[in-house]
C-alpha cells in the first residue's frame, strides 16, 4: 500500500453535494436574508468555494459578519439534516477495499463532524477514524495544517504516508504546507478555472472515480 493513509475530503470528493445540498441551500438563505447580494449561479458558487474558500467568500464577498455566518450555519445545520447527498458511484468500493486491506480514512472537510458521520452511514461507507470538520476552531480548519499535522501525531505517520483527496484548492494548500502528496478530483463539477489550476499545478488528477481507483491500485 503506497499510502497507509487516505485523507478526504468530504462533499464534491465523496458525496454529491454541492449541486443537491450546499448551494440550494445557500440560494434560499441568501434570498431571505440577503436579498441585495448578488444572485450566485452554481458554477460561480463552485469556483468562490475553490477560491478564496467559503469563509472569506461569505465574509468578504456576501457581507456576511460574525453573527451572520453563525446564523447561516444553524439555518444550513437544519436543512442538511432533511437532504441526504448520494455518494459517487464506485467510491463506496474504493474505501472498503482501502480499509479491508489496513488502510486509515480520515476527513478533513468544512461540513460539520455529524453531518459526515450521518452521510457516511446512511451511504454504507466505512466508519472514518478522525474526522475534522467546520466546528472546529478556525485555526484547526482547512487549509491551515492543523488537521493533517494532528493526523500525523495520531497515527505516527510520515508526511510520504499520507494521500490528501480533495476538489478544491484549501485541500491542496493545506497539502502544501504540509508536505503531504494530493490528488486532485474533478469528478463532480466542470469548471474550467478549476481544472485547469488543478491539473497545472497537481501531479495528480482524476477526472473519474475510475481514474482515481486505478491510481490507488498501481
Amino acid at each position: 500500500m503506497t499510502y497507509p493513509c487516505l485523507v478526504l475530503d468530504h462533499d464534491d470528493t465523496v458525496v454529491n453535494s454541492t449541486a443537491t445540498v450546499h448551494y440550494p441551500c445557500f440560494a434560499e438563505y441568501t434570498a431571505k436574508f440577503f436579498p441585495r447580494a448578488k444572485r450566485y449561479t452554481l458554477e460561480e458558487y463552485v469556483l468562490k468555494n475553490f477560491d478564496p474558500g467559503v469563509y472569506d467568500f461569505f465574509h468578504g464577498e456576501v457581507g456576511m459578519t460574525e453573527e451572520d455566518m453563525k446564523h447561516e450555519q444553524a439555518y444550513w445545520h437544519e436543512y442538511v439534516q432533511h437532504h441526504v447527498p448520494q455518494v459517487y458511484d464506485g467510491m463506496r468500493d474504493i474505501l472498503w477495499d482501502y480499509v479491508h486491506a489496513g488502510g486509515t480514512i480520515c476527513v478533513v472537510s468544512h461540513s460539520i463532524d455529524s453531518n459526515i458521520l450521518r452521510d457516511y452511514k446512511a451511504n454504507d461507507l466505512p466508519e472514518p477514524d478522525a474526522v475534522y470538520g467546520w466546528e472546529r476552531p478556525m485555526e484547526e480548519r482547512k487549509p491551515h495544517p492543523f488537521p493533517l499535522e494532528d493526523i500525523m501525531r495520531r497515527f505516527a505517520l510520515a508526511p510520504s504516508e499520507l494521500l490528501m483527496i480533495d476538489d478544491l484548492k484549501p485541500g491542496y494548500d493545506m497539502a502544501q504546507s504540509c508536505g503531504v502528496d494530493f490528488a486532485a478530483v474533478g469528478w463532480s463539477s466542470d469548471v474550467p478555472q478549476i481544472e485547469a489550476f488543478m491539473r497545472e499545478n497537481c501531479p495528480n488528477y482524476f477526472k473519474t472515480v475510475a481514474e482515481f481507483d486505478k491510481f490507488l491500485q498501481s
